[in-house]
């Protein structure tokens, strides 16, 4: 029998289709902390290499630890994953007024998919309106503004809070004085974390919470403001401190142990990898994990491009870490 050129064509391009519409989705690996119905809500059904489209990300800031994790992981995710997704990232600097510039300049270029870590949940809601009107599909990641989006995707901040609160509750026995560093005031994150804590001791009339005071996300701003609280506590006053991330933490340990008071248990939010050593070490009793939201925003924002549908808050896991189970999430953050 005869060999037909064209005849053999035909069957290779049969075969591929077939190939291609029997391929198993996109295999990406979401970390520790994207739990299976998060992992399911984010799964591509459409080739990777099919997606095309620009993503714009406004970041609230590069001068926190975690601003500079969700971007290099955002990067990476784009360029592994999507070869034909053109990613531009943008600064806020921890400044509402120039993030809504951010998002601006974004919606002037046309992208098609707009990624926000929101300074603050008020002030940007304006711009992502703005967005949102020009036809952008919005995906909000760590923070929340105050107007519909597409999606959300985070860990629920309430939880974080009432996760630490509980740790603490049980390692003072329900009986304590405690002081709070608070992140920045108008921050979701920063009202969420504080209500979960206080709902986590609501039960326990022994714990006091005798000052809470805004540490604003900073570490030397964490450093001077938990030298004031020991100035106005002298020793034998404060039994703990929950603060609302780790990068304001590592500056009250400097205080702390500045001032000899290592008699203070310490409890965290946000699982750094510093965080974790710290907790080797002793310094601090716990810290629970607010996971880097990527590559769970690249992925969102592909599914967007795609026009695939996608629940409106996709939850992710908030683990509470301490010296039991530290060696379980050891290089698991950043």
């Amino acid at each position: 029998m005869r060999y037909s050129p064209i005849a053999g064509a035909v069957a290779l391009l049969f075969a591929n289709s077939i190939i291609h519409a029997n391929a198993a989705p996109l295999q990406i690996d979401f970390g520790p902390y994207c739990g299976p119905e998060a992992t399911a809500a984010l799964t591509l059904k459409a080739p990777p290499d099919s997606i095309k489209g620009k993503v714009g990300f406004a970041v609230a800031s590069l001068t926190f630890p975690y601003g500079v994790a969700l971007k290099n992981r955002t990067e990476e995710a784009a360029k592994k994953y999507f070869p034909h997704m053109e990613l531009q990232v943008g600064d806020g600097r921890n400044d509402a007024s120039i993030q809504s510039a951010v998002v601006d300049n974004f919606i002037v270029r046309g992208v098609n998919v707009l990624i926000i870590n929101a300074v603050e949940k008020d002030a940007l809601a304006p711009a992502v309106k703005r967005a949102v009107s020009a036809g952008i599909k919005v995906i909000e990641i760590d923070r929340t503004v105050s107007t519909p989006v597409l999606t959300t995707i985070k860990a629920n901040d309430l939880d974080l809070g009432l996760n630490a609160g509980k740790e603490l509750v049980s390692v003072l026995g329900g009986k304590g004085n405690v002081v709070e560093l608070q992140g920045s005031p108008s921050a979701s994150p920063t009202i969420d974390r504080h209500k979960g804590f206080m709902q986590a001791i609501a039960d326990s009339p022994g714990i006091k919470l005798i000052a809470s005071e805004h540490a604003d996300y900073d570490q030397a701003k964490g450093l001077q403001v938990m030298e004031d609280l020991l100035q106005r506590f002298p020793k034998g006053q404060i039994d703990a401190l929950f603060t609302h991330a780790d990068v304001m933490t590592f500056g009250a340990l400097q205080a702390i142990k500045a001032a000899g008071r290592q008699e203070i248990k310490v409890f965290s939010i946000d699982g750094q990898e510093a965080a974790f050593q710290a907790i080797i070490k002793g310094e601090i009793v716990s810290t629970t994990v607010y996971p880097v939201v990527a590559p769970m925003d690249v992925v969102a924002a592909a599914k967007a491009l795609a026009g695939e549908s996608m629940p409106n808050f996709i939850k992710l896991e908030s683990p509470t870490v301490t010296k039991e189970n530290v060696q379980k999430f050891l290089g698991t953050t950043y």
